[in-house]
């Protein structure tokens, strides 16, 4: 998303990056989140996204436990989702089939799939995550979650 967009990690600004794990804290603290900052951060998310969208493909009825799953182990656990040998520990012990969900993040339909949903996103003006949209509206930030709920109340 950044690189199609144009946009910055915030951790890429050094200013940026140290507060934004400031203000993660707060949003933890105030909805009652767990959340532990990752020294293994930033994490490269391409083969978490691809393994996302192929079980989306799927119609995969786990697609949410995967996406906690996945959530836990890089903001509570801390662990290091760089590496891939931690990735099919942590499918396993999620009760998946690491080797098969990381065959199917290999797979050309899979690939092609979270391409054309970046490119998509980017072209309705995504430059980030996590952005909503309610009808045409579209709403950056977790911050923004009020102006989301308050949209879809209208």
């Amino acid at each position: 998303m950044f690189q199609a967009s144009g946009n910055r990690a915030p951790i890429s600004v050094p200013l940026k990056g140290s507060y934004l794990f400031v203000d993660l804290a707060r949003f933890a603290r105030r909805y009652g989140v767990p959340l532990r900052m990752n020294p293994n951060f930033p994490i490269n998310t391409l083969t978490l996204m691809r393994i996302a969208v192929g079980l989306q493909q799927r119609q995969d009825a786990r697609f949410e436990e995967y996406c906690g799953a996945m959530f836990r182990a890089i903001w509570v656990d801390a662990q290091n989702l760089n590496d891939p040998s931690v990735v099919a520990e942590l499918l396993v012990k999620s009760g998946f089939d690491a080797q098969d969900l990381l065959a199917l993040s290999s797979e050309p339909a899979v690939k092609d799939e979270l391409k054309a949903a970046t490119a998509a996103a980017v072209q309705r003006g995504v430059f980030g995550a996590p952005t909503f949209f309610v009808d045409d509206q579209m709403f950056w930030g977790q911050d923004r979650l009020d102006f989301v709920r308050e949209a879809l109340t209208d």
